[in-house]
């Protein structure tokens, strides 16, 4: 069963339950130029993008050379959104590389990519530090639920909250779906291995409010700023003399944590976001008190640590190295296969899909992810 198919399904359900969900993404990578080249030809970009019936947009980025694909409000289905990031990251290598690029990089880091340190508390003015600075690159989700009246439920007190709480509890478990690579949890220790602390704001933890890395806006933004602002008046050389605005338009939540990768699979993400939704829902239906979500570290790497205490322990009899076995700190890989919660919560929204014949559609699709890294084809069909 294809996971296009999956995806509607859960979209229908939600539909059934009176509720129509947005989701957009945000691409960011980096790119280097010809020697001729001063920068990329976003116009031309732009424009095959439109062409190629993708809802998306190709910017600039803060840093030398980075780039940022924007999804355009085109009123464009979940389902739709996740195959616009597909093909956009099918294309937009040789695309880049027909107008001004000579090197398309999407990676979770692009080690050495950009020079310069800020002076210590500024926040925002260079030294004379020419270090290096790894450029960290990310894929966010933006989430937000609408009623049948096309009202935006997070200006309400509770939905919102809840399906923040739903992911941050549970992207832990299924980290592995959006930091797919070993330098995606490299990215995350960017600010505290090399020391650019004051040139990155990219989150590290699992951490909510309106700056984490699940970060609910409402009121105020990821930086502070008023949010649904729309500028009103002009002056005569195109300033923004007041602006005007409501916040309740565009509430959201905002996935922050996801890193840029070839192994990121959108339709996979798009799937965990959908179930995290109808999770939160029925929780908020059932009025249940909102627990409170504690800042939580993610893995360090997708494969098992030793722990750092049994590294510094002698050797000792062979029921002691047993048990120091044992002792790991688990990556992204164990993490996922060894939790359920998506497996059991697949099984259950599409038990009632046609033609699934008693397949539990929930493992067939965990076995799909793990054979990416398993080198073996296992596939959705019965």
């Amino acid at each position: 069963m294809p996971i296009q198919d999956v995806i509607q399904h859960l979209l229908n359900t939600l539909e059934t339950k009176g509720f129509k969900t947005l989701v957009h993404f945000e691409l960011e990578g980096v790119c280097e130029l010809h020697a001729n080249q001063h920068k990329l030809d976003y116009l031309g970009i732009n424009k095959k993008l439109l062409e190629l019936g993708i809802d998306g947009e190709l910017k600039s980025e803060y840093w030398k050379n980075q780039w940022e694909l924007v999804s355009l409000f085109n009123g464009q289905s979940p389902l739709k959104e996740a195959q616009n990031l597909a093909r956009a990251m099918q294309v937009l290598p040789k695309l880049m590389c027909q107008h001004g690029a000579s090197k398309v990089m999407m990676v979770p880091v692009a080690w050495g990519a950009d020079k310069g340190r800020y002076v210590d508390g500024s926040g925002a003015i260079f030294s004379l530090d020419t270090r290096s600075v790894h450029i960290p690159n990310a894929i966010q989700m933006n989430v937000s639920v609408e009623n049948k009246q096309g009202e935006n439920l997070f200006a309400q007190q509770g939905l919102g909250e809840w399906i923040q709480y739903e992911l941050l509890v549970n992207s832990y478990a299924c980290c592995l779906l959006f930091l797919p690579e070993e330098d995606a949890f490299k990215r995350l220790a960017l600010r505290q291995d090399y020391g650019l602390d004051a040139e990155l704001s990219s989150p590290v933890v699992l951490s909510g409010g309106h700056q984490g890395s699940i970060a609910l806006y409402k009121e105020k933004g990821k930086h502070n700023q008023a949010m649904g602002l729309e500028p009103l008046f002009f002056a005569s050389d195109n300033s923004v003399l007041r602006y005007a605005g409501d916040w309740r338009k565009t509430a959201r939540v905002e996935h922050r944590i996801g890193a840029t990768s070839k192994n990121y699979d959108p339709y996979l993400n798009m799937l965990f976001i959908l179930i995290n939704v109808l999770e939160g829902i029925a929780k908020w239906q059932s009025e249940q008190p909102l627990p409170i979500f504690e800042d939580k570290a993610l893995p360090v790497s997708l494969f098992d640590q030793p722990n750092k205490h049994n590294e510094s322990q002698p050797n000792g009899s062979k029921k002691e190295a047993n048990k120091k076995d044992t002792q790991q700190t688990l990556g992204a890989l164990s993490l996922f296969k060894n939790d359920n919660w998506l497996v059991d919560r697949i099984n259950f929204y599409c038990q009632d899909m046609p033609c699934i014949n008693g397949i539990n559609l929930g493992d067939k699709m965990k076995q799909m992810m793990l054979s990416k890294y398993q080198r073996s084809v296992i596939t959705l069909e019965s």
